[in-house]
């Protein structure tokens, strides 16, 4: 999402509150992504440790939601801070023992060119509609030799849409630009922005790519 985007009272903020879906992305075109809101709000699963094994340095958790990431490895003693544009994402990380901000990935940050580790996780990929843009923008987030782990849709997809969060029951949320990409396409954007891929491995049913720095990417 842009930097000027904000969540406004939708079925999003609602479903955060509850813990409880139904909760879908939706096209204009009627086409509908379920969301997984009730396993976002749930201690991480296999396929997230196999994430928080991956983690370096200090971690900035992109599109943090609900938190159950940086509340992971908050309580293992790990430097982590979550950013998110809802604020009910930032009250429910906090209030699961986590650090979090209400901003997007688009406005300065805190610590830049010092986290280890930036996640892109749950379909985060989408965030402003554009993922080489988004990718671009984590190149002087994260350190010299960091990373970004990022999880990417299960099809070989290359996707720009608008989209609202929509309940299933006529509850709509305001459009904003969504995207979504597959390993191939990723891997593509990814070296546009300055990243190679450095590892690459599917559990659960779910794909996640490790992104390095290019050893030609320019100093910063």
């Amino acid at each position: 999402m842009t930097a000027t985007t904000t969540w406004r009272a939708d079925p999003y903020t609602d479903a955060l509150r509850t813990g409880r879906g139904p909760l879908f992305l939706r096209r204009e075109d009627g086409w509908l992504l379920p969301l997984e809101i009730e396993r976002w709000c749930e201690a991480p699963d296999l396929a997230d440790r196999s994430v928080l094994a991956r983690c370096q340095g200090a971690v900035l958790d992109v599109g943090c939601g609900p938190g159950r990431l940086v509340a992971a490895l908050a309580a293992e003693g790990r430097r982590v801070l979550g950013v998110d544009i809802s604020p009910e994402a930032v009250v429910r990380t906090v209030r699961l023992g986590g650090s979090a901000l209400c901003r997007s990935v688009f406005d300065p940050l805190p610590s830049e060119g010092r986290w280890g580790t930036a996640l892109l996780i749950d379909g985060n990929i989408g965030i402003g509609g554009d993922p080489t843009a988004l990718l671009r923008r984590l190149r002087p987030v994260v350190s010299r030799s960091g990373r970004v782990i990022a999880e990417c849709a299960p099809v070989d997809v290359d996707e720009r849409c608008e989209v609202r969060v929509d309940d299933g029951r006529g509850g709509q949320g305001e459009p904003f630009p969504w995207a979504r990409v597959g390993r191939r396409a990723l891997a593509s954007q990814a070296a546009v922005a300055g990243w190679t891929v450095s590892e690459q491995w599917d559990l659960a049913g779910r794909h996640f790519v490790v992104l390095a720095p290019q050893s030609s990417s320019a100093p910063r």
